[in-house]
């Protein structure tokens, strides 16, 4: 329980840090802002597990685990949530704008735990669901709420690549889930090899495709791109937690702690950014941490021994 609560407010911290890089030049109003800073994010992730692990002696392991049938899995999960669920993501932002972009992606834990019944044999009892369903719905009204800006993109594109980015993210969670059931793969393992996997993949195939090579580049000697650095560390660390909380409670459990992120992003923009949120927006707060809380916990009466 408490893995998953850490993933989403890490979560929460990496979104708001990132936020604050994005009003740095070269990043600042530059078409190329959102997939240079998501390369940029990856990449800085990727090497800091690189030093974890191997500080730790474990880069061996790491090795030995791609060569495993559930390692592969989990390169094939990295390719999903990262370079196709997070470049749906950043085409949705561009066609839909970020806060409708928001309130669908949101919604990946859903499909994440219709996948997790069907191939993980995982359970959620009806009130479990409910309080999932309720936690969404607030984070709906967040997004709705801070949606101002008209965009004019290709709306049928945009919802597209926002719902390819929900099937990536929850089908991420699925199948790091069953990769995970592997001895061979723990949760520090599968993630070294999803960051790996998805900077390798970003640097070699999306950048040079996407035409953000010379751009980033560019932006790597900048104040911008050190914030970036800093929100990779909390996202890091936020992605451990994640993993581990999949490990040990499951995937559709896990996806709805992380979810929580929404609201601790909120609470960061307001302790970073001075950003102060509505009385809409601080009640939405409320019911999204308490209402991904009772959709992780089997038994309620038991809740108070999760955090002991």
């Amino acid at each position: 329980m408490k893995w998953g609560i850490f993933s989403g407010a890490l979560w929460g911290l990496d979104t708001s840090i990132l936020a604050l890089a994005l009003v740095f030049v070269p990043f600042l109003d530059a078409s190329e802002s959102s997939l240079s800073s998501a390369l940029l994010h990856d990449v800085t992730a990727a090497l800091v597990l690189l030093v974890y692990m191997g500080l730790r002696g474990r880069l061996r392991d790491s090795l030995a685990a791609v060569k495993t049938r559930s390692g592969r899995a989990v390169m094939l999960g990295a390719l999903l949530g990262g370079p196709f669920g997070m470049t749906g993501y950043l085409i949705a932002i561009n066609h839909i704008g970020p806060g409708f972009t928001a309130i669908i992606s949101t919604f990946y834990p859903a499909v994440g735990t219709v996948l997790a019944f069907v191939f993980l044999k995982e359970r959620m009892s009806p009130k479990q669901i409910i309080a999932l369903l309720v936690a969404l719905g607030a984070i709906v009204m967040i997004g709705y709420s801070s949606t101002q800006t008209v965009t004019e993109g290709n709306p049928v594109l945009g919802v597209i690549a926002a719902l390819a980015c929900v099937f990536g993210w929850g089908s991420e969670a699925v199948i790091l889930a069953w990769g995970m059931r592997d001895d061979a793969v723990d949760n520090e393992t599968a993630l070294h090899i999803r960051e790996t996997t998805s900077a390798l993949v970003y640097v070699i195939v999306v950048a040079p495709i996407a035409g953000v090579v010379g751009f980033t580049l560019r932006a790597i000697p900048t104040v911008g791109t050190g914030v970036i650095a800093i929100a990779a560390i909390a996202g890091t660390a936020s992605y451990l937690f994640y993993y581990k909380a999949i490990d040990t409670v499951g995937a559709s459990r896990g996806m709805a702690l992380n979810i929580s992120y929404s609201a601790w992003a909120v609470i960061f923009a307001f302790l970073l950014q001075g950003t102060v949120p509505s009385v809409l927006q601080i009640v939405c707060c409320v019911v999204i941490l308490v209402g991904t809380v009772l959709a992780a916990t089997p038994n309620w009466k038991e809740l108070r021994s999760q955090f002991t």
